[in-house]
């Protein structure tokens, strides 16, 4: 990276290319006000790696510093990475948007699920956001017993008529949907690994395998309930009450595998040795934003045809039963595994860019009118909602230094007080 302005104070590392230091400093003040324990921050435009900052503490109960290679849980981001093999299997001609999931796995088409879409299973549409039967350890490692739960879900509403996050259900749904329609029967984890991770030669598991040394994964840290409460403020009141009602849908949805009661529990490696594809992805900042910056640019080096890159930038498409989310209480619009722009979600450029943020506060973005990839990747448990005002401060910095529009910070807090 020659050129570039060299970051070494006591607690940030990496380097940002010229006209970059704002974002810099931004991720500079966070981790030196305790906004974090440790984080990574990375950016590409047009292929090139302008940003890319890590710092603080990869465990903060062992004071164990941050290293260029730390990798660290990553919950729902991990959506956005999936999708992006179900991308690749669809610019392979292995899937098609408009055709019924039962096509390609004919046991789904059970209980009033015969003609759900891959579209619309992909966009949160399908109605399977929560199960009548939670999904325990035994199950997530038996794919084919699994699977047999999963066709056998009733949907909970009319598929294709109203919209709720599937947070935790999405992953294992596309894992078997890709199964059935790969060639090789692949599964999530390989497809990804082969498709997008080796091709971009970026360090992101959907799986963490056994070879990747303890060292070098980051501690997951939550926050003590008690000081939650100082933080009610950061997400929308119907969403907190919802989550605090075991019969609500928002409930059932977060908590259909036994670790949403407990975050922390994402640093168990017999965990996140499971592929899942919803919310168990383990990578680094650099991988996120090169693989999102590859989907802003083209997709050249993964084959990507432009007829995927088009459906993945259209906007998203309102079911008939209205724009709120049933699971997450808002406006916020997804499509095929991506969340789009609204008031309290501004991104990009324009409607054309997607992202997906996880609990905790990581977030990948696209910005095709940029070519613009994006990634923040902390260890310690945000309160936003739908995203972290962390990252979007550092989305804001980038975004002054590119000259594009405000990533607001402001907006997203006004937004949060509206829907109240």
């Amino acid at each position: 990276m020659a050129g570039r302005t060299q970051l070494l104070p006591a607690q940030v590392h990496g380097d940002v290319a010229p006209g970059f230091g704002p974002v810099a400093d931004t991720f500079r003040a966070q981790l030196t006000q305790r906004q974090a324990i440790g984080a990574a921050c990375a950016v590409e435009r047009d292929g090139e790696v302008v940003v890319d900052l890590w710092g603080g503490q990869r465990d903060g109960s062992r004071g164990l510093p941050w290293e260029r290679d730390t990798l660290v849980p990553v919950f729902s981001t991990t959506k956005g990475m999936a999708s992006m093999a179900l991308a690749v299997a669809h610019s392979r001609g292995h899937l098609d948007l408009d055709e019924r999931v039962a096509a390609y796995w004919p046991e789904f088409a059970q209980h009033g699920k015969e003609q759900v879409t891959v579209r619309q299973l992909l966009s949160h549409q399908a109605g399977l956001a929560a199960l009548d039967e939670p999904i325990g350890a035994e199950l997530l490692a038996d794919p084919e017993a699994l699977a047999v739960r999963l066709a056998r879900q009733a949907p909970l509403w009319e598929p294709g008529s109203r919209q709720g996050y599937h947070a935790v259900t999405l992953g294992f749904y596309e894992s078997e949907l890709l199964r059935r329609a790969d060639p090789e029967g692949r599964s999530i984890g390989r497809a990804f690994a082969e498709d997008v991770a080796a091709p971009l030669g970026i360090d992101f598991h959907i799986g963490l395998p056994d070879h990747v040394d303890d060292g070098r994964l980051a501690r997951f840290h939550g926050v003590h309930p008690a000081r939650g409460v100082l933080h009610v403020g950061a997400a929308p009141r119907k969403l907190l009450v919802a989550l605090c009602n075991p019969r609500s849908l928002t409930f059932r949805a977060f908590m259909a595998i036994p670790i949403a009661r407990h975050p922390e529990r994402i640093n168990d490696r017999r965990l996140l040795r499971h592929e899942l594809a919803s919310f168990g992805g383990v990578g680094n900042a650099r991988g996120i934003a090169r693989a999102f910056g590859e989907f802003a640019t083209g997709g050249r080096r993964l084959g990507l045809r432009p007829a995927t890159l088009a459906a993945l930038e259209a906007p998203a498409v309102p079911p008939p039963g209205g724009r709120c989310d049933l699971v997450l209480h808002s406006d916020i619009p997804f499509t095929l595994g991506y969340a789009r722009s609204f008031p309290g979600f501004p991104l990009g450029t324009d409607q054309r860019s997607y992202a997906m943020a996880g609990a905790g506060g990581s977030i990948g973005m696209a910005d095709p009118a940029l070519g613009v990839g994006f990634a923040y990747t902390p260890n310690r448990m945000g309160f936003g909602s739908p995203t972290d005002p962390r990252e979007v401060e550092l989305r804001d910095a980038l975004y002054r230094c590119l000259g594009g529009p405000r990533q607001d910070p402001k907006a997203v807090r006004e937004h949060r007080t509206a829907v109240r």
